[in-house]
């Protein structure tokens, strides 16, 4: 892994070196965001004060799966991701004590990606984003080597909206399918999905064994108004897809059918951030333990429900971490 090419960029150096052949770990390239978290019990007042529950947590799609991905039974999960230097000692910090392998690259010019997280009295939220250093991943901050004893590679989809990031992304894909390993990836925003446009990510996609969307990023991609038309439409595409449907549990789709409907678990919901997240990090850590895909899903539904039941994105961490 190389910052080399991109000016101001320099790599942190990885905890442990990654094994020398493929084998059951996952690696997930994606992103790594310090998350302003502001619940607020009553609709936003426009031009004033609204009271909020305020919290700076950890986050990021990708970071987040890889912290339930072990949280979930998988004992060696890696990130790798961009972020600035104001924060990376802490991301990193955080990321060990959930017990994930950080391949952090560190840019000096960019400050790591922030999301403010507006959390209404039902659970759902909106999102304002600075994708700060996030979308400065580039191919040369790629190697085949960081595929050395993995058997899983996930992508958060939010590597898919900016030009460089993508050249990561078909850099990573690429090595992968060269050495036989299943990539996955999450669609990640249906509103940034939307300003992209679906043939866009597709051919962005190509090669990708495993797509999990969720509702609205499934009928974005295909124009279908029907979820379960949209993921069996997805699944001539891809070989396999799991759509997440919140609430509703989610569906698995192969070869042009809905295959299962996967129903949901059912808790009380404090804050859905991250929900997709731990969805993702189940089930990818359930098919690394052989796991059929409806056996996976219902992993991934289970990790959802408990998400939402906590707040922020991450489960809790396996060790204290310092607040220096």
């Amino acid at each position: 892994m190389s910052g080399a090419g991109l000016p101001g960029v320099r790599p942190t150096a990885a905890p442990d070196a990654p094994g020398p052949a493929r084998g059951e770990a996952l690696l997930i390239v994606g992103d790594v965001v310090t998350d302003v978290v502001a619940r607020h019990r009553t609709p936003l007042a426009h031009g004033t004060d609204t009271a909020a529950e305020i919290h700076t947590l950890p986050g990021g799609a990708g970071a987040n799966a890889a912290c339930w991905a072990v949280a979930s039974g998988c004992g060696d999960v890696r990130l790798l991701a961009r972020v600035g230097a104001d924060a990376a000692g802490w991301h990193g910090e955080h990321l060990r004590a959930a017990g994930v392998r950080p391949l952090l690259v560190v840019d000096d010019e960019v400050a790591t990606a922030t999301v403010v997280s507006l959390v209404d009295a039902a659970a759902e939220r909106t999102f304002l984003t600075d994708s700060g250093a996030v979308l400065r991943l580039g191919a040369a901050d790629w190697s085949a080597e960081l595929l050395d004893g993995v058997g899983r590679l996930h992508i958060s989809g939010y590597l898919f909206f900016a030009e460089t990031s993508r050249q990561a992304v078909r850099a990573a894909v690429e090595s992968a399918v060269a050495r036989g390993v299943p990539v996955s990836v999450d669609p990640a925003s249906a509103g940034f999905l939307a300003q992209q446009g679906a043939e866009a990510f597709l051919a962005a996609a190509d090669g990708v064994q495993v797509l999990l969307p969720n509702a609205d990023e499934a009928r974005l991609l295909t124009g279908l108004p029907d979820t379960g038309k949209a993921a069996a439409e997805l699944s001539h595409r891809f070989p396999l897809v799991v759509v997440t449907l919140g609430p509703g549990g989610a569906l698995v789709a192969s070869d042009g059918a809905v295959t299962a409907r996967v129903p949901p678990r059912t808790t009380r919901a404090v804050d859905s951030t991250g929900a997709g997240d731990a969805f993702n990090g189940a089930f990818l850590a359930a098919l690394l333990t052989g796991a059929d895909p409806v056996t996976a899903t219902s992993a991934g539904c289970r990790a959802g429900a408990l998400s939402v039941a906590l707040p922020g994105g991450r489960p809790p961490a396996r060790r204290t971490v310092s607040e220096n």
